[in-house]
């Protein structure tokens, strides 16, 4: 008797380990897998942190993260690609390598230093970002901090206006200004259009807030969303999974990616 298995779509994840489970790696498989999706994960770096504080980064070696996804990419079919941070310019090259012939879309995360203030990468990190990343992304997500980073330019427009020279083909900017009552995301197209998404923005501080929405929407790419349906998805599920935050250490909150388990709660809407 022939059994028919049922399948998911499979999301690639690049990038970093998180011992806390707050941000990085784990976080982008909590998130995926709350979205319905599948991970397929490959570590970037191993990091030294907590919710308060943040020691170091160790990247993994070259040789090895490209044997790892180059098996990855021989047996499973995947739906879409997430990057988070990388740490090391050789591993740029390699998701280069790994990336460059695939047929997928990629949502590169530009991690360039997490939110208890440890810096993951430098100018010329960032500038190999641009030049050899980006041409292979969909979309990239950086906050208003890594924006200017990026390219120089303080003003959101024109550094997505920057990014999308760079080859990919939108540009979600991230509001990180804590002065005002509403995070206010930008995302641009080449087309120079430009979508605006307004949000309450909610009291304390929160740990791998980027990597949950950076993840949402690859997971929604990867079930067939396009780019207009997804982002706007994957906001409304951040904001719900910082609304329920829960206090695991002593510092930040963690985002409850799975807080629609609770019988009285949506997985979309406010």
């Amino acid at each position: 008797m022939n059994i028919t298995h049922p399948t998911k779509p499979v999301v690639l994840i690049l990038a970093g380990h998180d011992p806390t489970g707050g941000a990085g790696i784990q976080a982008d498989i909590e998130t995926v897998t709350s979205l319905g999706v599948c991970a397929a994960s490959i570590i970037t770096s191993l990091t030294v942190q907590n919710t308060q504080t943040f020691s170091s980064h160790r990247p993994q070696r070259e040789d090895d993260f490209i044997e790892q996804g180059q098996l990855i990419l021989a047996d499973m079919q995947i739906s879409a690609c997430k990057i988070g941070a990388i740490g090391h310019p050789s591993l740029i090259r390699a998701i280069h390598h790994m990336l460059t012939r695939q047929n997928f879309p990629v949502v590169l995360d530009p991690v360039l230093r997490s939110t208890t203030g440890h810096t993951f990468a430098d100018d010329e990190l960032g500038r190999q970002i641009c030049s050899i990343l980006l041409p292979l992304t969909t979309l990239v997500t950086p906050n208003r901090e890594e924006a200017i980073q990026l390219t120089g330019e303080n003003e959101p427009a024109l550094a997505a206006k920057k990014l999308l020279a760079c080859g990919c083909r939108y540009v979600l900017v991230t509001d990180a200004e804590e002065s005002t009552s509403e995070v206010i995301n930008h995302l641009y197209a080449k087309e120079n259009d430009c979508q605006s998404y307004a949000w309450e923005r909610l009291p304390g501080r929160y740990h791998g807030s980027g990597c949950t929405l950076s993840s949402a929407i690859t997971a929604l790419l990867a079930r067939g969303n396009d780019i207009n349906t997804a982002v706007p998805l994957a906001q409304q599920y951040t904001w719900n999974t910082l609304k329920h935050g829960i206090q695991h250490g002593k510092g930040q909150l963690h985002p409850d990616r799975f807080f629609w388990h609770h019988p009285d709660r949506k997985l979309f809407g406010k």
